[in-house]
């Protein structure tokens, strides 16, 4: 039987040119069972784009051929970018007319046309993104055109009047893609469902769920694998093989709304320093390779959180019952135990199964009354605890600085918190609290990813990195245009090491959300791949994702490849080859379905601020500017969470241009000039519900 690693060493060591099938079979000298076994290996080889086969019938390394794979970044102009699947490589820059019909997230191969712009066209689509789309049917004549929400998604879908069903114009419709689109031709499709227009903010995720693609409910098979283990398993059945950790103080710290404790945390002080206790849920002990539950999981990718629920990754049976940690109750766990010198230095890490019980389900709001408010029914309450929480106070300081020193980027982001009434309507769209026991739970769980990356990868075991890549030298110019009206210090010749220093000039400035959301925009997207290149906004030089297995697909990898090194001691190398074969399958599928969840969150908060502001329009607020872009403004008000737009054509007392060196929209008559950061007093002048955008008007002052 042939495979791929046989195939790849005949490519990359004796093949000088594109080969037929029959040239590589005599040059190979096969017979002919292992001929059919070769057409099945290059087959998968096409479909994960390491070999291209060109038109006259011949194959080739995409290497060698200026052909690169990755995923395909659309842009609603009609352009885009291939994200290299290798860790390293620039992005490739695909004009309007060389998409060969890409759509956004479809995994693509390239062939790079020209090297020094990094320009080049899709010359075809491995994988497909979506199956489906939602949006509204326009009908003319004999045919119709579904227009899509998503967008991300930039063409319209072609629909025959056979494939419209009862659907009339107007009408909001789900329709699955049949064919799809080339530089030639538009998709085509056939609508499968009419859905109403949404009537409250529940019914509007419902459709943000369909936009997306997201699953609703588990098949019946993983529902069954789930009720089956919640019945036959006990924590402690597999005691003997696990770490009795029972009795060590141990607490979880996480939100209010909280279901899936995934982490707890132990702490004591040594006479060297400090000794950390991270424990994790034990997925793997559930969850088995290639089992139903492990194959939905692996699909899904993550959970997705929206205001109003959850689509968990696992069943809930798993999720909030027999993998949560919750307090009181015997859970396995998987514990990473880390021995810190007085100034944070890792000086030992361990690694092993435990059988833990929670002392105190905490949240980050009762840690903060402890440790910062000192608030005295809080510390009464949790007296025997408080020696730990301070602690771990002491322990995550020295830690952060030692982060903070060695270049981490020290974003301080808010994130919106909808709070819903108890009907599900959003009542206020505010700042996320992140206190100082975010920043504890944050520290710990960096240093368990870190302990787990390079235990790995010191002992040449594959693993799922989580990577984080410098930002292109190429862009840094664009990024000193942005910030130089905002800090007069920046200097000309900027380089990416530079980021740390610029963020702490930026603090505690009136313009440091603006700058580090400016700095983060920048930057490359952290993704997962077989291939450690370090993380760049931690500045870690191998980093993994360990410590949400409940929530996050290539975490529970990560557990499985560490358990079958510590129970073996070694890897055998056909396994190791097993594992190298899937990992780079299992990071792309996981990254592309976190950019998903991410773009159907941030869609999820744009309805709840629509739904939000709907019944403001005339009314006044103050705000600053957010963005300056050729078009408008970007506003983000002050008393609220919300952002919303300024458009450059209803802005009518004066001819505005766009200065694209000072990042402003200045006046030809007037000579106003609005910039970055700019306190305004705004109108709600109206409200798009369909399109999820909120429209603001100057108000004279």
């Amino acid at each position: 039987m042939m495979n791929k690693k046989e195939v790849s060493s005949f490519f990359r060591e004796k093949v000088r040119r594109p080969l037929s099938f029959r040239e590589i079979v005599e040059q190979m000298g096969l017979g002919r069972a292992e001929g059919r076994s070769l057409k099945r290996v290059l087959r998968e080889m096409l479909r994960e784009g390491e070999l291209v086969l060109n038109r006259k019938g011949m194959y080739g390394p995409s290497d060698n051929m200026d052909l690169s794979s990755g995923y395909y970044e659309a842009h609603k102009a009609g352009f885009g970018f291939v994200i290299h699947e290798t860790p390293g490589q620039r992005d490739i820059f695909v004009p309007a007319g060389s998409t060969a019909g890409a759509m956004n997230g479809d995994r693509v191969i390239v062939k790079v046309e020209d090297r020094r712009r990094r320009g080049g066209r899709i010359i075809r689509v491995l994988e497909r993104a979506y199956t489906r789309v939602t949006g509204t049917l326009e009908i003319s004549k004999n045919a119709g055109y579904v227009k899509p929400r998503n967008r991300f998604i930039q063409f319209d879908l072609y629909i025959a009047s056979k494939d419209m069903g009862d659907a009339v114009n107007g009408d909001m419709v789900i329709a699955e893609i049949t064919e799809y689109p080339s530089d030639k031709r538009p998709p085509s499709g056939r609508i499968i469902k009419v859905v109403r227009q949404p009537e409250n903010p529940g019914e509007d995720i419902e459709l943000i769920i369909d936009e997306f693609n997201l699953p609703r409910r588990f098949p019946k098979t993983v529902t069954d694998e789930a009720k089956a283990l919640a019945e036959e398993s006990s924590p402690a059945s597999d005691t003997p093989k696990r770490k009795d950790l029972r009795k060590l103080p141990t607490v979880t710290i996480d939100g209010e709304r909280a279901k899936d404790f995934d982490d707890a945390v132990s702490i004591a002080r040594t006479d060297n320093g400090y000794r950390l206790w991270v424990h994790i849920a034990d997925v793997g002990s559930y969850v088995r390779w290639g089992s139903a539950i492990d194959m939905e999981a692996r699909k899904r990718g993550t959970s997705v959180y929206f205001p109003d629920r959850v689509i968990p990754m696992l069943p809930k049976e798993l999720s909030e019952d027999l993998c949560s940690l919750k307090p009181g109750v015997e859970r396995r766990a998987f514990t990473v135990e880390m021995d810190f010198d007085k100034k944070a230095a890792r000086t030992e890490a361990r690694f092993f199964p435990s059988l833990i019980i929670s002392d105190e389900r905490m949240t980050y709001t009762s840690v903060r009354k402890v440790l910062t408010d000192r608030d005295k029914a809080e510390m009464k309450r949790y007296e025997k605890l408080i020696p730990d929480f301070e602690l771990m106070g002491e322990l995550c300081g020295v830690m952060r600085d030692k982060r903070l020193r060695r270049g981490s980027l020290d974003f301080d982001l808010p994130e919106p918190d909808v709070l819903l009434d108890i009907q599900g309507n959003p009542e206020a769209i505010i700042k996320a609290e992140r206190n100082f026991a975010h920043k504890i739970i944050e520290e710990f769980m960096i240093a368990a990813n870190e302990a787990v990356a390079e235990h790995l990868e010191q002992l040449g075991i594959p693993c799922v990195y989580r990577i984080h890549e410098e930002p292109d030298s190429s862009k840094m110019e664009d990024i000193i245009k942005v910030l130089r009206p905002l800090i007069r210090t920046v200097r000309q010749t900027f380089r990416p090491k530079d980021f740390p220093d610029l963020l702490r000039s930026a603090k505690d400035s009136p313009s440091e959300e603006l700058i580090n959301y400016i700095i983060l925009r920048s930057l490359k997207q952290a993704r997962y791949s077989p291939v450690n290149v370090g993380h760049f906004g931690l500045a870690s030089k191998s980093y993994a994702h360990f410590t949400s297995p409940i929530r996050r697909y290539p975490d529970l990898v990560v557990h499985r490849i560490l358990r079958e090194l510590l129970t073996k001691k070694t890897i055998p190398e056909k396994r190791l080859d097993e594992l190298k074969a899937i990992l780079p399958d299992i990071s792309f599928s996981s990254s592309r379905m976190e950019r998903r969840s991410s773009d159907a969150e941030y869609a999820s908060v744009n309805a709840m601020r629509v739904w939000f502001m709907k019944d403001k329009v005339g009314e006044e607020f103050d705000g600053k500017v957010a963005g300056v872009t050729p078009y408008g403004l970007k506003i983000r008000l002050n008393e609220f969470y919300i952002d919303g737009f300024i458009n450059l054509s209803d802005m009518t007392d004066d001819f505005y241009q766009y200065n694209e060196n000072s990042m402003t929209l200045s006046g030809r008559n007037t000579k106003r000039i609005y910039r970055l950061g700019q306190e305004l007093r705004l109108r709600v002048d109206r409200v798009n519900m369909q399109d999820r955008e909120i429209i603001f008007g100057l108000v004279k002052t």
